[in-house]
């Protein structure tokens, strides 16, 4: 609240204020500290005496300046326009005239528009202050006029800190795993927590044990949850199994056993990517065995398992059989642990290329094409092309050859009509033999299909290709045809 201390001693106050943030967090408090702040004796300032008489009545809610409404039960439109009413009187002790009006977002649109310009041009002397765990059901021309604080979480640490403060101060012994496990039940909220508290030292007396809080609000213990992640990632489907069925038995909440077997795993990720992160509250004694365990499974591994596992904690919070769900998410979560991914195959194969797969056979695979495109088979070509020569001695049998592509066999038909017209059309062929001459050379370039032949080798290569017989082994599989 820094913002807070720096308008306060610089005398830059706004004339109203909006405080947001979840039960149990202060907000409260907060405004009852602001007012103290403002209408102390000395004030307004920051170093005010808690113990005066005016601060003693707007803490005990007796102080005629500071006003507090609850906007539940007071948000119609005449309880605004008293209000409006209201304003215009001066302040009896203090400086200012203060109004808290807590869960100001029950308030009507009626009423809210009816404050809106007491709010835009108030008095000098008078400060509002809002509070609500829901501003989006407050109207944007009430929010604009104001100076939002949003109060956080608090915690679990601070709590836990908070609750063992409370106790020694009440002669109540309270050890650091009963503290931690009401402040990590208590999510955040500082009254939930003092609320737990007071509940168990109705029920325990002086002394309190992390066994009377798992007992009494049905919270997991830590062993449990290390126990159960532990089985998760060795992949132990029955002990995970196993171990659901047992805290369902004992009357468990078992949506609060997957939220902390979440949290579980998020500190297991965090603190894989930051050694220094916090354990969540873990004694040494169970969170180093779990990390060492974990170091099995990849980061993005975890990722994927809290991904299921968060899915499933979604379907749980409208099925009627919690426990099923429970166990469908851990079994699916085990079985993506042996899922094989692209990137593993990458890996595997990239590894082991280098050791496995020699280099001399893929070679004699790709000698024989390569010199077909280089220049000195271009050479060894014209060779050849000295070979079609004797071919013209022998017409006849280019003359079969050649028929299919030329229509020569047309012509000799219609030919064979005509009569003395044979003799042209002999005379005719004679150049069509000499054509072929040039052809030779590119007949030669028809056996190029024969080079695809290697293609039906390739596919009996695949199976015996080093590579996939490595990632075989790898992931001890079978290759179907």
């Amino acid at each position: 609240m820094s913002t807070l201390r720096n308008a306060i001693e610089r005398e830059r106050l706004a004339h109203a204020w909006l405080f947001v943030g979840p039960r149990g967090t202060g907000k409260t408090s907060t405004a009852r500290i602001l007012a103290k702040a403002l209408n102390c004796p000395e004030g307004p300032t920051i170093d005010f005496d808690p113990d005066s008489t005016v601060c003693q009545e707007i803490a005990e809610g007796r102080s005629l300046d500071v006003l507090e409404i609850d906007g539940a039960s007071n948000n119609g439109v005449e309880q605004v326009r008293e209000l409006r009413e209201n304003v215009q009187f001066a302040p009896s002790q203090g400086k200012f005239k203060i109004y808290y009006i807590d869960e100001v977002h029950m308030l009507t649109t009626q009423a809210f528009n009816a404050l809106l310009k007491t709010l835009e041009e108030p008095p000098e002397h008078v400060k509002f202050i809002f509070a609500t765990t829901e501003p989006n059901k407050i109207l944007p021309t009430i929010i604009s006029r104001c100076q939002r604080f949003d109060l956080r979480p608090i915690p679990t640490e601070t709590i836990a800190k908070h609750l063992q403060f409370i106790a020694s101060e009440e002669g109540v012994k309270l050890g650091d795993p009963a503290a931690w496990a009401i402040a990590k039940g208590a999510d955040g909220g500082m009254r939930d927590a003092q609320s737990m508290l007071d509940q168990l030292v109705a029920f325990c007396g002086e002394e309190i044990t992390e066994a009377n809080v798992l007992e009494i609000f049905g919270f997991t213990s830590r062993e449990t949850v290390t126990a159960l992640t532990t089985a998760l990632v060795k992949k132990n489907s029955p002990a995970a199994l196993e171990l659901i069925h047992q805290q369902a038995e004992s009357g468990k909440e078992l949506s609060q056993l997957l939220g902390e077997l979440i949290s579980c795993l998020r500190a297991l990720l965090v603190t894989r990517l930051d050694p220094t992160a916090s354990n969540e509250g873990f004694p040494a004694e169970l969170w180093q065995p779990l990390a060492q365990v974990a170091q099995s499974i990849q980061t993005d591994r975890i990722l994927c398992l809290i991904d299921i596992l968060a899915d499933t904690e979604g379907r749980m919070k409208w099925a009627s059989n919690k426990r099923l769900h429970l166990e469908i998410g851990l079994i699916k979560a085990i079985q993506s642990l042996n899922d094989a991914r692209i990137s593993d195959v990458i890996k595997a194969l990239a590894g082991a290329g280098p050791i496995e797969s020699p280099a001399p056979e893929t070679k004699p695979e790709t000698t024989p094409s390569e010199p077909k495109a280089t220049e000195p088979k271009a050479a060894e070509r014209p060779a050849p092309a000295a070979e079609p020569a004797p071919r013209p001695e022998a017409a006849q049998p280019t003359a079969t050859q050649p028929p299919p592509p030329e229509p020569q066999p047309e012509k000799q038909q219609p030919a064979k009509k005509r009569g003395l017209d044979d003799l042209i059309n002999d005379a005719s062929d004679e150049p069509a033999a000499v054509i072929p001459q040039p052809g030779p050379t590119l007949t030669p370039k028809e056996p190029e299909p024969e080079e695809e032949k290697p293609a039906p080798k390739t596919d009996d290569s695949f199976y015996q290709d080093p590579l996939i017989k490595s990632a075989l082994e790898i992931f001890e599989g079978n290759l179907k045809s």
